[in-house]
């Protein structure tokens, strides 16, 4: 199979360089450092669930250069969307399949403004990774699980197909028949682990142990649970203490995505997650109160560290 990964971070990294050792074709779209790493000596994993490898995959950096594929994995920062998506339509043939392997709730339906309702599949990545200042792609936690689905819901061949070459790569996969309502869980998780992580400075085993830190972080996962109710998504009753549950079970020095690049002075997808829900909650006339904090507090970092008089 022909993959294209727009994106060579820590997520397509990862599942990217799995492809590829098990003999896909695997193609990453990247920019900077991170195309030369790649071009220059391959790109290294180390990671708890597969081991450590290197794969020499070819590395571009322009779509044209790909040519057309059977899969791509569109897995750039949601800040980077509206840039990355031009590099698309060049990879899109008649049957191409695109993943939308990105946080928040509405990268699909951004893809599929520009690629066509038919070629967009939902997908929601359950791994924790980074990228070192070597371009070596580290994976630290999650179960390395890629859950896809259509976005009309229900099963298809081509879903199942693509499930399965996953499978065969290494990484567990299955087919949502309801691929929006996983969506938003993982955006429900999300929202709370990042959101708190990056408001704190600390990791989850040190809110948990603060009773008043963990219930901010109750509070906050609450508020995304309200939202998603009043957009029509169903989520599983106790949904808000099922995430605790799983986070209380994970390692304490777990940290969201977005401490990890306030902690790299990197730019924050703050907009894509907790100011979606404030968002979506002045939307639907849902209070978001915490939210609202979360987002004011960490807004001064969205775009890199603020200057500072």
């Amino acid at each position: 199979m022909r993959v294209g990964v727009v994106g060579a971070g820590a997520t397509g990294g990862y599942f990217g360089g799995l492809l590829a050792r098990a003999g896909h074709d695997v193609t990453f779209v990247a920019r900077g450092r991170q195309l030369e790493e790649i071009s220059r000596r391959g790109l290294r994993l180390r990671t708890l669930l597969a081991g450590e490898f290197t794969v020499a995959a070819k590395a571009v950096g322009e779509a044209h250069q790909a040519g057309r594929m059977d899969l791509v994995l569109f897995c750039v920062k949601t800040y980077d969307t509206d840039e990355a998506v031009g590099h698309l339509p060049p990879m899109i043939g008649p049957d191409t399949c695109v993943l939308s392997v990105q946080n928040g709730v509405d990268s699909a339906e951004r893809l599929a403004e520009i690629v066509g309702e038919d070629h967009v599949i939902g997908a929601v990545a359950q791994v924790s990774a980074q990228v070192t200042e070597l371009g070596e792609i580290i994976q630290m936690a999650g179960p390395g699980k890629l859950i896809i689905g259509e976005r009309s819901g229900g099963a298809s061949l081509r879903t199942g197909q693509i499930s399965q070459a996953f499978e065969q790569a290494g990484i567990p996969s299955a087919a949502h028949p309801q691929i929006r309502n996983a969506v938003w869980e993982k955006f429900l998780l999300i929202c709370g682990l990042s959101g708190i992580t990056a408001l704190t400075r600390l990791p989850m085993g040190t809110v948990l142990g603060c009773p008043e830190s963990k219930a901010l972080i109750c509070d906050i996962m609450t508020e995304v649970e309200a939202v998603a109710r009043a957009d029509a998504i169903e989520l599983q009753n106790g949904c808000v203490n099922q995430t605790l549950d799983l986070f209380a079970n994970l390692s304490p020095a777990l940290r969201g995505s977005m401490a990890h690049d306030l902690a790299a002075g990197r730019r924050l997808e703050l907009e894509a997650l907790n100011g979606m829900v404030v968002a979506l909650g002045r939307k639907h006339a849902v209070a978001t109160p915490v939210n609202d904090v979360v987002y004011a507090a960490l807004k001064p970092y969205a775009g890199g560290p603020p200057d500072v008089p």
